[in-house]
């Protein structure tokens, strides 16, 4: 009796053990696909969309919106970047660019990509996205 007693106590510590010891596995954050500016941007009327652009804010180098936009279709809501896993000093990511569409129309969103500096430049790159409110 106590030969099945101890026995079945090391059974149970086993058990518990192997559950103590394992860990759920990391979840990937979701994969976001860069939009692309040869595609027209569809949303409805009173939506949010996005657009998302490969960026490195942590070298200074930033993107802004160029041109003021269409107030009658869309309005900027807000934008956050999106490190790349791992996130290290240095290592890049997409920036993730929210608008609301307004009232039905066609717009462009035009983003530069300033390098870093106190003094106004010219930025080095710009991106055009073509909006159609519906």
């Amino acid at each position: 009796m106590k030969k099945i007693l101890t026995l079945l106590i090391f059974a149970i510590l086993l058990f518990a053990c192997s559950f103590a010891n394992a860990t759920e596995a990391p979840t990937a954050a979701p994969q976001l696909d860069i939009s692309d500016p040869a595609k027209i941007l569809e949303a409805a009327a009173g939506s949010e969309f996005k657009i998302i652009i490969d960026s490195n804010p942590t070298t200074g180098y930033h993107w802004e919106i160029v041109d003021e936009l269409d107030a009658n279709v869309v309005e900027f809501v807000s934008k956050d970047f999106k490190g790349s896993e791992p996130v290290i000093p240095g290592s890049g990511g997409v920036d993730v660019w929210t608008f609301k569409a307004l009232n039905a129309g066609e717009t462009l969103i035009t983003l530069g990509y300033y390098p870093p500096s106190n003094d106004p430049v010219e930025p080095q790159q710009t991106v055009t996205f073509t909006v159609t409110v519906k």
